[in-house]
């Protein structure tokens, strides 16, 4: 298939490039034509096509067209979502792949419907490593645009791999994508919205994390009796957990690479960001009065390592680096 892609940062380049790897043909467009001309260089067998802007990748696009946005959630989208709809005709499809609020998701489906033009939202989740492992990815619109654009889904998600089949998957009403990393959630707006709820569920995770390890690595404390001080070794520790523990996981992964690359994460300043999703999940809980203490408490955590951190905070500064590359500092 075809497909423009907009956005050529940490994830849009090597979205374009896993597409160009699986046969498809892509119009890159990037705001600086140094990153459009690197991604087309790195796109498989001369697939990538280069345009200087919005109104020349509808162009160079034919058939029935395909936009893939991948920016930053906010008015940047905004405006390129509401520039589309002014170029873009009936049939034609706008997919939002950022971290875009669903409650604007289902206000653009809205708007460019009364034109004919199919909106899709796709929560994207795999972070810097997709290019190789492919991406995890909720999506949300109608039936038949996203069965439309489903080569392209395919090709982007990971595939089931070695991971071990769940017992009983094999039964009737289940979808089989799910198994291949990527599952069609609902009308649009839905697939951002199971999104936001991972990202909600992750600042969970990581603070879970990051609080042990903080713990641990205080156990060598001088306010602690003499005979109840550890000198634990939490790089070691984080590597034997990744061994068949229960806590086994990719951001344990992450936190053992960080650690056995810098023990002390001195190269972190844990000044942790948080970029809307923990947010917007903890809204949406006050709306259906659900209670979610703990994603709660890793926000506000956030907003006080701004003000001073500890090691803990570090852990999580390295964590979203690992599978982001996320900066300290920035909502990126």
């Amino acid at each position: 298939m075809q497909i423009g892609i907009v956005g050529l940062g940490k994830m849009g380049g090597n979205i374009s490039i896993r597409l160009t790897r699986h046969g498809h043909d892509v119009v890159a467009y990037d705001r600086d034509p140094a990153v459009t001309a690197k991604v087309c260089e790195q796109a498989e067998g001369g697939r990538a096509t280069a345009a200087t802007g919005l109104k020349d990748m509808v162009g160079k696009l034919s058939g029935r067209k395909i936009i893939w946005l991948m920016l930053p959630a906010g008015e940047v989208t905004e405006q390129a979502v509401q520039e589309l709809g002014t170029l873009m005709g009936r049939g034609d499809i706008v997919i939002d792949g950022g971290n875009s609020f669903y409650k604007d998701d289902i206000r653009r489906a809205a708007e460019l419907a009364k034109k004919g033009i199919d909106y899709i939202d796709v929560g994207t989740s795999g972070g810097v490593w997709g290019l190789e492992r492919g991406y995890c990815m909720m999506y949300g619109g109608t039936k038949e645009a996203t069965d439309h654009i489903d080569p392209i889904l395919s090709a982007l998600a990971p595939g089931i791999g070695d991971i071990p089949r769940t017992p009983n998957r094999d039964k009737p009403g289940f979808d089989p994508r799910a198994e291949q990393g990527y599952l069609h959630c609902g009308p649009a707006g839905s697939g951002h919205f199971v999104k936001m709820v991972h990202n909600g569920i992750e600042y969970g995770i990581m603070q879970a994390f990051a609080e042990g390890f903080d713990v641990m690595k205080s156990k060598n404390s001088t306010d602690l009796p003499e005979d109840q001080r550890f000198d634990l070794n939490v790089t070691d520790i984080a590597e034997v957990w990744r061994r068949g523990s229960v806590v086994s996981s990719w951001l344990l992964d992450l936190s053992a690479s960080a650690l056995a690359g810098n023990p002390d994460l001195s190269n972190y300043k844990g000044d942790v960001a948080d970029s809307g999703e923990g947010r917007w999940t903890i809204e949406a809980a006050i709306e259906e009065a659900v209670p979610v203490p703990v994603i709660t408490a890793s926000l506000f955590t956030r907003f006080r390592s701004r003000t001073g951190n500890n090691f803990a905070e570090k852990m999580l500064s390295a964590m979203r680096f690992g599978f982001g590359g996320h900066i300290e500092g920035t909502n990126n």
